[in-house]
């Protein structure tokens, strides 16, 4: 694994600017509307989104050896190492003339957590958090997924089950460090985003003349 890691150094310390990006982590359980969120955020306030699960799925469909190598692993149920994902979420970062982040879904583990930190040297400015019920998010999931409540109900279960065992250390970590912002999630999209733009406020400088945040 050293190699990669060691070109995943390389890409980050090669920014044009020369500085570290402004990386935010955005989780939340699935159904939490994290992802309309960001694309508020996106919009309001010029930060670029990254997905890891995109970033592995455009990998695999690029037809490279990494991306059989990732194809693979998810065939066999094998977790991808947390480096390959650095790996490409840092190269995205490179490749994108943005200096502030969005990274949708990822940590998804203490070992996610400690491997970014430890290969990028970055640490987040702060971690949203979009809290959101478990029976809403599973109200939200099966809205969306008709025809095959009887399926849906248990995938959605265990993906909420996850989420918990996995991520929730990961948040309670950051936030013995003071950086969650915790977001209300189960109201109205509208509502949610006011919430957002107050976290967001003091970017209020890059916000569109139309979108004032609040405070």
């Amino acid at each position: 694994m050293g190699s990669v890691v060691d070109a995943a150094n390389k890409e980050v310390n090669g920014t044009a600017s020369g500085k570290k990006p402004t990386v935010i982590f955005v989780l939340g359980g699935p159904g939490s509307g994290k992802g309309t969120q960001c694309a508020y955020i996106v919009e309001h306030f010029g930060y670029t989104h990254l997905s890891a699960g995109d970033l592995l799925r455009a990998e695999i469909k690029s037809g490279s050896e990494n991306g059989t190598m990732i194809q693979n692993m998810i065939k066999e149920g094998k977790i991808v190492p947390s480096e390959v994902t650095i790996k490409l979420l840092q190269k995205a970062i490179q490749d994108n003339g943005n200096d502030k982040f969005l990274i949708d879904g990822f940590p998804r583990n203490e070992e996610n957590r400690a491997a970014f930190e430890k290969v990028t040297e970055i640490e987040p400015k702060f971690v949203l958090f979009f809290d959101c019920p478990e029976e809403e998010m599973e109200r939200r999931l099966l809205g969306r997924n008709q025809g095959r409540e009887d399926d849906n109900i248990e995938t959605i279960r265990k993906r909420f089950k996850v989420f918990l065992e996995s991520s929730l250390p990961v948040i309670q970590y950051y936030e013995a460090k003071g950086k969650v912002r915790k977001i209300h999630a189960a109201k109205p999209i509208e509502d949610v985003f006011q919430e957002v733009k107050a976290v967001f406020s003091p970017d209020a400088e890059k916000v569109k003349t139309n979108s004032c945040a609040i405070l």
